[in-house]
């Protein structure tokens, strides 16, 4: 057995201190490598703790050498890394989690503890350090929930090499990692016989997403490699279907109960097979043709790649993981309750409470004659899905009584077809209002977002962020300036703003 670096426990309220203060000088306190820190989440939806795992050093440092700590403020946890002799502050990071997920599904409200297994990356210090993990509190207040002194030096320190049996496959090089963006896409549920089919998707899906703004114009920035490590069986769990597969790493749909989402648990397996290369972020592409995916910020995004709408899906969930977008959608069914609790202003980029509209997070996209919040034709927009429902309600009744009455067939397709003409100008009528060419531009503050249909509002009428929808459908300006920003944090460039 490896000996266990021991633990301390802290509550203490604390600020999170960004990118205000700066640590640039990369060789004072780190080496060019990796520190992989695995730790246990556990609690419930009031409760939760944190135990050391493991400690890991592999490979070179995927990150840029300037932007040590993180300027966004986004993020439910924080991980902070400080010098522990002088007690500076090194290294800083915002992430989202699955067990920050957990905690607000019903099982976590009704006292049921889950762990998760975890990892964070940092730079791998030169000299001990204190890395601390941060809870965003429902007020925006930060709370200290773990505090570890790692001496890199120690023996309980790994240095093993990463997974064996895995395949690397470099699909794009833009340059050095330390100023590029390092994509890792991990393969799950192709079988040993089917690298060939798992290039042709990943040609794919990088076809879709550099066609896409801001990604098409930073394209020479990006370092994409594909990582493969044969499962023993195709295709992925679908625990709703009676499916069950031995895959890689284990990803499953129903995560969190929700039958659509997919994600995986395994995430030592994953981070074991990522550790093949260098990364900032993780993409699970997954072999099905079943519509699904999932995205969690700065930890990682999935993908099934054989469904119709498969492109749309990657993009809007990389945004969710790569620049810590929100969903901005808010009719759909989701596995939370209250994610966004009323009256404080949500931290992600891209939706806000508009608590006081003059300090707007994108104010400055905003034309000084648009009113906020923005007027926009909701009602109607909320009210046309019940009215194709009572349409096709209406219409299950008659051709039930027609054919008792033994009507012919043409006079049941007449109906079948008014039926179908009818919901489908309604559905052009809803696609009018959101992406309508008099209101695609509009940059405001349009009430319905972040699963909440008020006290929420999202910066335009359409956007990927809103809903995965056919061809035509992008970032909006907002959410494609808050990826532009990531680009450029990876870089190690400065903010425009």
């Amino acid at each position: 057995m490896r000996p266990i670096i021991s633990v301390t426990i802290l509550l203490l309220l604390a600020p999170i201190v960004t990118g205000a203060q700066q640590s640039d000088d990369f060789e004072l306190w780190f080496t060019d490598a990796t520190m992989r820190v695995d730790y246990y989440h556990t609690g419930d939806a009031v409760e939760e703790s944190v135990s050391l795992d493991q400690v890991y050093v592999q490979g070179s440092w995927a990150g840029n050498l300037t932007n040590l700590l993180d300027p966004f403020d986004n993020g439910k946890y924080f991980i902070m890394v400080h010098d522990d002799g002088s007690g500076q502050l090194i290294f800083s990071r915002g992430f989202n989690s699955y067990f920050g997920e957990y905690q607000t599904t019903d099982p976590a409200a009704e006292g049921i503890t889950r762990t998760y297994h975890e990892s964070a990356l940092i730079p791998c210090p030169k000299m001990p350090i204190t890395f601390i993990v941060k809870v965003r509190r429902r007020d925006n207040s930060f709370q200290e929930i773990f505090s570890q002194r790692i001496d890199p030096e120690a023996v309980g320190v790994i240095h093993e090499p990463p997974a064996e049996q895995v395949q690397v496959i470099e699909m794009m090089h833009g340059g050095d990692p330390h100023e590029c963006v390092d994509i890792a896409f991990i393969a799950e549920g192709y079988a040993g016989d089917e690298r060939s089919k798992l290039e042709a998707d990943l040609d794919r899906l990088m076809e879709f997403m550099f066609e896409e703004e801001p990604y098409r114009s930073n394209r020479e920035h990006f370092n994409i490699h594909g990582v493969f490590r044969a499962s023993a069986e195709s295709g992925v769990d679908e625990p709703t279907n009676g499916i069950w597969r031995r895959t890689a790493i284990n990803s499953s749909f129903n995560a969190l109960g929700l039958p659509r989402y997919l994600l995986t648990e395994d995430n030592r397996a994953l981070r074991d097979i990522a550790a093949n290369v260098p990364y900032d972020a993780i993409v699970i592409v997954v072999n099905s043709e079943r519509y699904g995916g999932g995205g969690i910020y700065n930890w990682y995004a999935v993908s099934t790649v054989d469904n119709d709408l498969s492109g749309h899906v990657f993009l809007h969930e990389f945004g969710h993981s790569f620049a810590g977008l929100a969903d901005e959608y808010y009719a759909s069914t989701v596995a939370y309750n209250e994610f966004y609790p009323p009256g404080v202003e949500p931290p992600e980029p891209n939706i806000t409470a508009l608590l006081d509209p003059t300090r707007l997070k994108w104010r400055h996209l905003v034309d000084a004659a648009t009113p906020l919040p923005t007027p926009w034709e909701k009602t109607e927009y909320e009210g046309i899905p019940a009215m194709q429902r009572d349409l096709r309600r209406e219409a299950r009744t008659e051709i039930t009584r027609l054919r008792q009455e033994e009507a012919t067939d043409e006079t049941i397709r007449k109906i079948e077809e008014e039926l179908a003409a009818r919901v489908k100008e309604l559905g052009d009528r809803r696609e009018e209002i959101v992406s309508g060419a008099s209101v695609r531009d509009v940059v405001g503050a349009f009430e319905g977002a972040g699963y909440s249909s008020t006290g929420l509002y999202r910066p335009m009428r359409d956007c990927l962020m809103f809903r995965n929808a056919p061809a035509g459908r992008t970032l909006c300006a907002v959410c494609q300036d808050a990826v532009l920003r990531m680009i450029r944090f990876y870089r190690g460039l400065p903010q425009n703003n």
